[in-house]
């Protein structure tokens, strides 16, 4: 192997295992690496930041604008009605709300999909009395599926087909990904329907959806006041009224210090904090009810404030507060909002709330008047799991909204623009008639995955530029033998999705794309095949909650745990393999 070889797959080695590690920010770690390249000489300078200018990179901006463009303008709210029914079966339910997240994960990005529908989901299990966790998961599988269909759909399908325009000269179109695609999304929604919600493990009272939609227990604390009744008292004083109230006193909190234990014996003092575990609304009733008070009580007026509301929300892993603590952040003096709990997947923890490190998939409970806390929100990039959204539902615009952006897909499937300055046309006409404002069309981009895909494009290419890719896949070819064409394929695609399960899927097109077009030159077959087949299984990430997004958002409100996932995606990604390969040929030969 030559020196470029050598470092490139010693650096992307790094990158992968800090992209599973998972401590430093994925986008970082990328950025961190080109730089490295750049100095090390194995990526020219001048090439350094052209992923920032790649198509793919802007497609895939763009893409999640619509997608804000399409929430704003309340298109999901035209089949809404019809999703919300206590009378239906459970796998009813899960059938046709897999229907509706494929069907809208194929025209906007799957992430705001699953985001639309999922307090819709949560509602329909609050109302038929079941867990959460039955549904959610099917969901979360089921937009993942459904990205898949279109181009747009996922990140993975633009990666893979702006790499075709590169490598052969023409890029796959708007619906090319269509006919392999309607097959996985179909087979793996009956799957999910059927088979796949009862291989769920039962997550137990995290995943427990009460009278006020929790998603699951949280942690909270509540100050002694000066004039409390309480003061001078035992904490076990305090367990009649939580019992009464369905609280668990965990503990207590002096001079900034959690006593050990449950501290039941300690008398309570003035500016102690009790530590309690409850459902929101039982949380808000114990702590009026002992006249106790929230943290940030001078900013708000407590918990006693007038025009407070408590908001639920869930951290996706790029929120501006993963990582960092409320303290961290000034949440308080910053927004005069209070981080009155957490809920981590039914797990306790003895950190202070406020100095708890906050971990994607965490849902929180943000205490302070509905303006600031909407802002909060807005700020900490967190997603409210209330009805009722911080962004005012534009009704009247939904079927133009809609309308526009099918006049886009059409102009680019005509082939009278590129499918970038079709939907950069969509997005300037959206900003023009105020279905998105100025500052959410910069909101609604997620900058990490731009980053991190940005970084990668110029390293990937420095890889297949010093035979690198080539030399993986001559490996493939030399230890796969006298296989068959379409046996090889089903390695590369489970090698593929067994990589995506652990690192971020457009990482790993990036990586597997051009190891697909060696294979397929080495085979002296056509590589369409192999690039659809990388495209698909990139996609498929349904062994754990790391993988894809979506599993990361649901874990908090399910109330899952990191191994529940591999017990319905296993088999499902099985399931995958098994019928994408022969459609992949049947639709695409060699």
């Amino acid at each position: 192997m030559t020196y470029e070889q050598i470092f490139l797959f010693s650096l992307l080695g790094v990158v992968f295992a800090f992209l599973v590690w998972g401590r430093i920010r994925y986008d970082l770690v990328a950025f961190a690496a080109l730089i490295i390249a750049v100095v090390a000489g194995v990526v020219d300078a001048h090439d350094a930041f052209m992923g920032f200018g790649h198509e793919a990179v802007v497609i895939i901006a763009l893409v999640l604008i619509v997608s804000r463009a399409m929430m704003n303008a309340g298109a999901v709210e035209l089949i809404a009605r019809f999703v919300l029914s206590s009378g239906r079966s459970l796998s009813t339910h899960i059938g046709f709300m897999s229907v509706i997240g494929a069907g809208l994960s194929a025209v906007i990005n799957n992430v705001a999909a699953l985001v639309m529908l999922m307090t819709l989901d949560i509602e329909a299990a609050k109302k038929a009395k079941r867990p959460v966790s039955q549904s959610l998961m099917p969901l979360s599988f089921a937009t993942i599926l459904g990205g898949m269909i279109t181009l747009i759909g996922t990140p993975p399908n633009i990666v893979i087909a702006e790499f075709r325009g590169r490598a052969l000269g023409e890029s796959f179109s708007m619906f090319d990904f269509s006919p392999v695609g309607l097959v996985c999304a179909i087979v793996g929604i009956a799957f999910v329907t059927t088979v796949g919600w009862r291989l769920i493990p039962d997550t137990g009272q995290a995943a427990a959806v009460g009278e006020d939609g929790a998603a699951g227990l949280f942690v909270a604390e509540a100050g002694v006041k000066e004039k409390s009744g309480f003061i001078g008292k035992a904490v076990s004083e305090l367990y009649p009224l939580a019992d009464e109230h369905d609280v668990t006193v965990l503990g207590l909190v002096r001079r900034g210090k959690r006593l050990p234990g449950f501290a039941a014996g300690e008398e309570l003092r003035k500016s102690d904090h009790v530590i309690l575990e409850g459902d929101p609304k039982s949380i808000e009733a114990f702590i009026g009810a002992a006249d106790l008070d929230a943290p940030g009580s001078e900013e708000h007026g407590g918990i006693r404030g007038k025009s407070l509301v408590l908001v639920e929300a869930i951290v996706p892993d790029n929120a501006h507060m993963v990582g960092r603590t409320a303290n961290d952040l000034r949440l308080l003096y910053r927004r005069g909002v209070t981080l009155l709990g957490v809920s981590r997947q039914g797990r306790r923890f003895r950190e202070r709330v406020r100095k708890l490190v906050i971990k994607p998939g965490d849902v929180v409970l943000l205490l302070g008047p509905e303006s600031r806390v909407n802002d909060a929100a807005d700020w900490l990039g967190v997603l409210p799991l209330a009805e009722k959204s911080h962004t005012v539902i534009q009704r009247g615009k939904a079927l133009f909204a809609v309308g526009v952006f099918a006049a886009a897909v059409a102009t680019s499937v005509m082939g009278f623009v590129p499918l970038a300055v079709a939907l950069a046309g969509a997005v300037a006409i959206y900003a023009l008639f105020n279905v998105v404002g100025a500052r959410e069309v910069y909101e609604s981009v997620e900058w990490p995955v731009i980053v991190l895909l940005a970084s990668l494009i110029p390293l990937g290419l420095a890889l297949e530029d010093s035979g690198g890719t080539k030399l993986i896949a001559d490996s493939i070819l030399s230890l796969t033998g006298a296989l068959p064409a379409w046996a090889i394929l089903a390695i590369l695609m489970i090698v593929t999705m067994t990589l995506s399960d652990f690192l971020n899927n457009v990482a790993t097109a990036l990586i597997a794309a051009p190891v697909g077009l060696s294979i397929a030159k080495g085979l002296d077959v056509s590589p369409d095949p192999f690039l659809m087949g990388v495209a698909v299984a990139a996609s498929c990430a349904f062994l754990t909650p790391i993988g894809h997004k979506n599993n990361t958002i649901i874990m908090g409100p399910g109330g899952y745990r990191f191994g529940d996932y591999w017990r319905m995606g296993l088999p499902l990604e099985v399931l995958i393999i098994a019928v994408s390969v022969p459609a992949i040929l049947f639709f695409w030969p060699l």
